[in-house]
């Protein structure tokens, strides 16, 4: 079972799961998930190679969405589902694998379709980190800088750091070897015919307009809406506005 945080009260009602991206956690969207637990319960899982979860040869979406069916199981067997990049790609595979489990469903900033977006170089400037000499965050947050010119994502990655262990919580060889099924999206059968809301930033390249056809064909109720101060981490440049908009699909189909 994935390592998963939970907020807000359990009433029997149907809980919210919120899938992250690529070198996140459930952590990551703590400040967001608190705020919504004033109305849901939330389920914030670490997904499979990240945080505190199992580590896996495999890192392939059936294997990501079998994950979050479990999970689902586990809180009564019905959930609505965020996922947001990765996390994204697995919340529609597990919609299209398992759409008995899926109450609705909201993708933030992704597209079921393959991407160029090479993710090597945040994996290299990692394994670059001699974890020897990292006493707290901001050492490895230094090492990093020779690498990743962004602050925030090094403060991003640093929170997958565990400076007790000197070890990161990332699985990265695998990560590594299967980073081709992350960028892409395996052939799957079948559609989801429930809510389905793509929501994404106006400053980002991830969901264009040529892939309307390809999501509508997986997903026929598909609604589409921007963020347009925001790029492809939309929950992190707008986190009120990301809030509003789970609140405002939430409400419209719950």
């Amino acid at each position: 079972m994935l390592n998963t945080l939970e907020y807000g009260a359990d009433h029997g009602g149907t809980p919210v799961l919120i899938a992250h991206g690529l070198f996140g956690s459930g952590r990551n969207w703590g400040v967001i998930a608190r705020r919504l637990a004033d109305s849901y319960h939330l389920l914030t899982p670490d997904m499979r190679n990240h945080g505190d979860s199992l580590h896996s040869d495999s890192h392939g979406y059936p294997d990501m969405a079998q994950d979050l069916a479990d999970l689902i199981d586990a809180h009564g067997g019905r959930a609505h589902v965020i996922g947001h990049s990765m996390g994204g790609k697995a919340a529609m595979a597990l919609a299209l694998l398992h759409p008995e489990k899926v109450a609705s469903l909201m993708v933030a900033d992704i597209a079921p379709v393959s991407y160029g977006h090479s993710q090597q170089q945040y994996i290299d400037a990692m394994r670059a980190v001699d974890l020897s000499q990292v006493e707290k965050r901001s050492d490895a947050a230094a090492q990093l800088a020779e690498h990743v010119d962004d602050t925030s994502l090094q403060a991003f990655f640093t929170q997958s750091l565990d400076v007790k262990a000197k070890a990161w919580k990332y699985n990265l060889d695998a990560l590594e070897a299967e980073m081709p099924k992350v960028l892409s999206f395996p052939d799957l059968d079948g559609l989801y015919d429930g809510a389905t809301f793509f929501l994404s930033g106006g400053k980002s390249d991830y969901v264009l307009p040529e892939h309307r056809d390809t999501i509508r064909a997986y997903f026929p109720k598909a609604r589409f809406a921007k963020m347009p101060d925001a790029g492809h981490w939309l929950h992190a440049d707008d986190p009120r506005g990301f809030e509003a908009s789970v609140r405002a699909f939430l409400k419209a189909v719950a």
